[in-house]
């Protein structure tokens, strides 16, 4: 039967009024005509990827963008300070592509966690990657200050990961989460996508496995995200089956201490036949939107600010910073862009817009 997620939806809140409604976003934080203020920076460091995921990207990969058109290294370490020092970030998450196929991430991660907030907080980073090459570089990635990884592993079979993935990587994936779990990188979240026809029956295992391994799994609804528009609404597996399906091997409890907040995922409690217990998620982005409590600011390996996931136009940093602009100039653009963010993601409109980048080149 259909469970409740217990997830907001999108909801307007009330605007600055008069002309606090002129500048409430010319100083600050990154602050939203919503009631919305982002401190959660998602920054992009390559569109490249080693695997081929159908719902990412098509088999034969996509034209990669310019070496000279992405951030250096000083550059993104210029712009997540700026961040962290003037526009109130809190916590940095480094993405892809594949992040960990970019040269440095040691570098910048060192660099994002030495950052103090004005508060003098610390700086929480984590990654998300797909965990092929994490087996080598977990413990010097956790030397460096990072916090925890989030690893997308959609499959328990070597043959669906391949036919999923184009790549015969799976036992790469493994052995990265549990070298991710032994450096101390906690909690270890697994991120896994059901795609109907290929993987759905996979929910019970998948979780067996997780609380086996100690490790935290999420279960995420497939977004309009991938380049060959084939997205349909009705293909997608749903939050509401993912739960009746677990509902048939354990039982689930809502998490009723935990304040979601901004987080994207609803958590359950889980106890099965044998008595183990442990935590599920779902993050059901499209059948249960969270736009209204949304808290993060996106940038690209580009340099572009994206104001979400789903938006369809970006703000250039890049350009403005290698033309000599100072601080002050790029939080301005910065604090604009996520001012003019758009209430929700509008999946169910019928003017629904794809975004014209790929999940790759926006960065999860």
């Amino acid at each position: 039967m259909p469970v409740d997620l217990g997830l907001p939806l999108v909801r307007s809140r009330r605007a600055p009024a008069g002309d606090a409604a002129g500048s409430a976003h010319r100083s600050g934080g990154l602050r939203d005509q919503h009631g919305r203020t982002a401190v959660d920076l998602r920054v992009s460091l390559t569109d490249r990827c080693n695997l081929r995921c159908g719902y990412c990207m098509p088999p034969e990969g996509l034209p990669w963008a310019a070496k000279e058109s992405l951030l250096t290294d000083a550059e993104v370490v210029r712009l997540v300070t700026l961040a962290v020092r003037d526009l109130g970030v809190q916590e940095v998450r480094f993405t892809g592509g594949e992040p960990l196929l970019r040269r440095g991430l040691e570098d910048l991660v060192a660099a994002t966690t030495a950052l103090r907030t004005p508060a003098g907080a610390p700086v929480r980073a984590s990654l998300t990657t797909n965990g092929i090459g994490l087996d080598r570089r977990a413990a010097p990635l956790a030397a460096a200050g990072l916090h925890r990884v989030n690893v997308s592993l959609d499959t328990l079979r070597p043959d669906r990961f391949l036919a999923l993935t184009r790549r015969d990587r799976h036992a790469d994936v493994l052995a990265g989460i549990r070298a991710a779990r032994e450096a101390g990188l906690s909690p270890v979240k697994v991120n896994a996508v059901l795609l109907r026809g290929l993987n759905d029956d996979e929910a019970p295992a998948l979780l067996r496995w997780a609380l086996a391994e100690d490790v935290q799994l999420r279960f995420i609804e497939q977004m309009p995200l991938d380049p060959q528009g084939a997205w349909r609404r009705e293909d997608m597996v749903t939050a509401d089956e993912v739960l009746a399906a677990l509902q048939e091997h354990v039982v689930l409890r809502p998490v009723a201490s935990s304040v979601r907040g901004s987080a994207p995922a609803q958590t359950w409690q889980v106890e099965d036949r044998a008595g183990t217990t442990g935590t599920v998620g779902i993050i059901a982005s499209v059948t249960r939107p969270f736009c209204g409590d949304c808290d993060r600011t996106r940038l690209t390996a580009d340099g572009q600010v994206r104001t979400c996931l789903f938006s369809t136009s970006e703000t250039d940093l890049r350009d403005l910073l290698r033309g000599g602009a100072g601080d002050a100039e790029l939080a301005a653009a910065w604090r604009a862009a996520m001012w003019g963010k758009r209430a929700g993601h509008d999946i169910d409109d019928p003017g629904f817009l794809h975004p014209q980048r790929p999940m790759s080149a926006i960065g999860g």
